[in-house]
């Protein structure tokens, strides 16, 4: 009977010990680590190489005489009081740097600043056979020529990002070196006046283009030179632009050989033209 007892109470004891067991409560899973998907924005630093090909329109050059006798031979047709030069197709390198910052990250409003310089190679030349002279039967032959060497912009930029896609418009400053000649010949193709300047050139560009950020996986981003400099490559871009540059116009005199021509004439050139920009840039961000 004592040990019916004994076991009888053992059991009560663990049914016991397992109800309050029951009762306490669990230790909750911890919640899931929320991880936020990141936002591509264009704010940032960025450094690119690109191509360059230019056309340009038809450049004009006017001509006219300082002195009767000349005044006389461009009336006559002997020198060419219009005349136009146009060169297409030059291809050529360049490169260029800037800033961008976006308002909203994702898709929104996008403006920036940047600094390009272009090696365009651009020579014009045009050879014109003027009327002959009176009672003669050989024509004056006049020969221009204008070239363009390396073109530099400083722009301003407003566009609107859809996410990894830029579209914009942009405008500002444009520089280069400019030559210019004027050679006139007589019939028997001696020289008999001849005009040259080299001249730094200022103007204006405008245009607009579109930038694409390629994703952070491609072989491309594998750039490790900003961590050096305190910075990284946080994407690589793919852009492609239209330009029109304008740098004004320059007046050349063209002075007579001496024992050969007399007077003089001004030849009045026009600088102006379009490109076509095709690159990829580094956009960086800092540590």
């Amino acid at each position: 009977m004592i040990r019916t007892l004994l076991l009888a109470s053992a059991a009560s004891a663990l049914v016991a010990g397992a109800v309050q067991a029951a009762d306490l409560p669990r230790r909750e899973a911890p919640p899931p680590v929320f991880t936020p998907i990141p936002v591509f924005t264009w704010t940032g630093f960025y450094a690119g190489v690109e191509t360059v090909y230019t056309f340009t329109d038809r450049q004009r050059i006017t001509t006219i005489g300082n002195a009767p006798g000349n005044i006389a031979n461009v009336a006559a047709g002997r020198r060419p009081a219009v005349t136009f030069t146009e060169t297409d197709g030059i291809g050529k390198l360049g490169g260029g740097f800037g800033y961008n910052y976006q308002f909203t990250p994702g898709s929104g409003f996008v403006a920036g600043v940047g600094a390009n310089f272009d090696w365009t190679d651009i020579h014009k030349n045009r050879f014109v056979l003027g009327a002959p002279n009176a009672g003669g039967v050989l024509p004056n032959p006049s020969a221009y020529f204008q070239s363009l060497e390396w073109l530099g912009t400083v722009t301003g930029k407003v566009g609107y990002a859809f996410d990894r896609v830029l579209v914009y418009g942009t405008g500002g400053l444009a520089f280069g070196d400019i030559e210019y000649h004027a050679n006139f010949y007589t019939p028997g193709l001696a020289p008999q006046f001849a005009g040259y300047s080299k001249r730094f050139e200022t103007g204006f560009a405008y245009g607009g283009g579109i930038e694409y950020a390629i994703p952070q996986d491609s072989f491309l981003n594998y750039f490790s030179l900003g961590r050096y400099i305190g910075l990284k490559s946080e994407a690589v871009t793919l852009k492609a632009e239209y330009l029109h540059y304008d740098l004004g116009s320059r007046n050349v005199l063209v002075n007579s050989i001496p024992g050969v021509g007399a007077g003089s004439y001004t030849s009045r050139f026009r600088t102006e033209g379009s490109l076509v920009r095709a690159g990829f840039n580094y956009k960086f961000s800092a540590y």
